[in-house]
């Protein structure tokens, strides 16, 4: 059996671009289902970080008043003290004074690292605010950046679609060989292309050199005859359901039809390119089957 080479052969630039349109349209319509999913995930994210970043302001600024409070008594506390210390210290003699004077150089120096402690603190405090604000900014800028995103997406599916709808309208419609008119009939891998975007029917390509043997395309099997390269004629043996049909001196782009038990509307073999020995199209298979009995 011959080894399967591309399905149609090399066309201009133009040609070429349906293929890459299509696939385009796949990428684009994921990137934006995902980049739709990454903004609402992102909003939702920064809604929940918003209501986690006020609670923790809340409960900063609580912690920093009752803290701010109780250093305040703690201060009041320590400089009655110390008040009370140095009046000792002036009233006592000897030994006793002596001992006033070191209680109260020791409160002194508490009440100095009472001061520092609670400034520090509050540092802390007025840095873990700044960290929160900035991170709220940061999250909003990236909901904008995927929003600009989302919006270039769809305007490159919108000019996708319409250069694709462009070609489908171009297409033709021809009676096949049986005298039922068939379906739209595709000459080149542009049409091919928009053909199988619309989905109507399943379209097996191929490309067959003659062989001894008959050769699978799709549920049915083709024998090349005879090719005329010259003319563009060709004949092929169709085989399906264990029947073998001839079709004699056929024209390229000319619907060959035929009917298996399988399905209800004719299969349609359509080639487009006839060289020597060889033969270039595609099988198009209705997609209103019904079952082997």
């Amino acid at each position: 059996m011959a080894t399967p080479s591309p399905a149609f052969p090399a066309e201009p630039s133009g040609g070429m671009k349906i293929p890459i349109l299509i696939g385009a349209v796949i990428a684009l319509l994921i990137a934006n289902v995902y980049l739709f999913v990454r903004v609402e995930r992102l909003a939702g994210e920064l809604a929940k970080f918003r209501a986690s970043a006020s609670a923790e302001l809340a409960a900063m600024r609580e912690a920093s008043s009752v803290t701010t409070a109780t250093s305040r008594r703690h201060l009041e506390t320590l400089r009655e003290e110390l008040e009370a210390a140095r009046r000792q210290a002036a009233m006592a003699v000897g030994q006793a004074k002596t001992e006033a004077v070191s209680r109260a150089e020791a409160l002194a120096r508490k009440l100095a690292e009472e001061q520092q402690r609670q400034q520090q603190q509050q540092q802390q405090i007025a840095g873990e605010v700044s960290q929160v604000r900035q991170a709220a900014t940061e999250t909003a800028a990236r909901v904008g950046e995927v929003s600009t995103e989302v919006g270039a997406v769809k305007t490159d599916v919108a000019a996708t679609k319409a250069e694709l709808d462009k070609t489908i309208a171009e297409l033709k419609r021809a009676t096949g060989d049986m005298g039922v008119m068939s379906g739209l009939i595709a000459t080149n891998s542009k049409e091919l292309s928009a053909l199988k975007a619309l989905g109507d029917r399943q379209y097996v390509e191929f490309n067959l050199k003659k062989d001894r043997r008959p050769q699978k395309v799709g549920d049915v099997a083709v024998m090349i005859k005879r090719t005329d390269t010259r003319r563009h004629r060709f004949t092929i043996d169709l085989i399906a359901d264990d029947k073998k049909v001839e079709k004699k001196d056929r024209n390229i782009n000319e619907p060959l039809q035929f009917y298996t038990a399988r399905a209800r509307q004719p299969y349609e073999m359509v080639v487009n390119e006839v060289r020597k020995d060889q033969i270039i199209g595609y099988l198009a298979i209705p997609k209103m089957q019904i079952a082997r009995p």
